[in-house]
């Protein structure tokens, strides 16, 4: 997954090719990680087993559960991360600055962990600063689980409206639904699918924080699946030739954009018990 970032950002592709960066930043030493009980291995082989490189069948809701219960149960230490270190000093913190504001004046990087990646799945983590920005995007015909591993995150979510609805003659911005736009925090779990759950999101961090994520199927460009980023407008033009009227205030007009200059990645050795695929 961390190629289509480099493929979309071309203002950060150099940087995200760099020879990745064994950093100490929230780590626990290897020799710590060996000696846990792998959870992330019970994951790995439950991953294997339900996901599939074209994504279908979806998994049933008993899978999901079950998937849901697993990643319940692993916390920062399962994956080599340490929550135990000081907050970082960002200023004036979440409040008080628009999402845009906020990302330019504190561009501090993400860091990008890649634990496993195949064609069915990509397992992987994002640790945030304070006030770090993943732009709102989407995740075409994928499933994606999020396990908040520390810390706090808001999220703003949407899904598209079905069938597609373009209000502009243009076609310059799609209607999409409000899903959500709430804080979530760690031990939490969500999920998203093709359709629903909030497919469309942009991730804030209120604190230090970091997101153990699983993706099925990867982004993959030429599969359909490529990395888009939206500006949301707030949507105040009904339709007036008698067909369904969205509501204006669960619906938002979403139009694409390139990747938002801000957005400043870079990668990590993951640190965790070893996968043995």
């Amino acid at each position: 997954m961390f190629k289509e970032f480099q493929q979309a950002a071309d203002k950060v592709r150099s940087f995200l090719l760099q020879k990745r960066a064994d950093i100490g930043f929230r780590r626990l030493s290897t020799g710590m990680a060996k000696n846990r009980s792998s959870k992330i291995q019970d994951l790995y082989y439950l991953c294997k087993k339900t996901f599939t490189p074209s994504g279908t069948p979806p998994p049933t809701p008993q899978v999901v559960q079950k998937l849901r219960s697993l990643l319940d149960t692993i916390g920062p230490a399962d994956v080599g991360l340490s929550e135990n270190v000081p907050d970082d000093d960002r200023g004036l913190g979440f409040f008080g600055f628009n999402q845009l504001d906020r990302g330019i004046r504190w561009a501090q990087p993400i860091t990008y962990i890649d634990i496993h990646e195949c064609e069915s799945f990509t397992m992987c983590i994002f640790c945030f600063p304070t006030s770090a920005v993943i732009p709102l995007h989407d995740h075409p015909g994928m499933t994606v689980f999020s396990k908040i591993l520390y810390g706090s995150l808001h999220v703003k979510a949407y899904d598209w409206v079905e069938p597609p609805f373009f209000p502009n003659e243009e076609g310059s911005g799609r209607l999409a639904k409000f899903v959500a736009d709430k804080v979530i925090t760690a031990p939490e779990t969500t999920v998203l699918y093709p359709a629903t759950g909030g497919n469309l999101h942009c991730f804030t961090a209120i604190t230090p924080c970091a997101v153990l994520d699983i993706l099925s199927p990867p982004y993959q460009e030429d599969a359909g699946r490529k990395c888009t980023y939206y500006h949301d407008y707030p949507y105040i033009t009904l339709t007036n030739n008698g067909e369904t009227r969205h509501d204006k205030e669960n619906c938002a007009l979403l139009t694409e954009i390139d990747t938002p200059g801000y957005l400043y990645m870079r990668s990590a050795k993951y640190m965790g018990p070893p996968i043995e695929s």
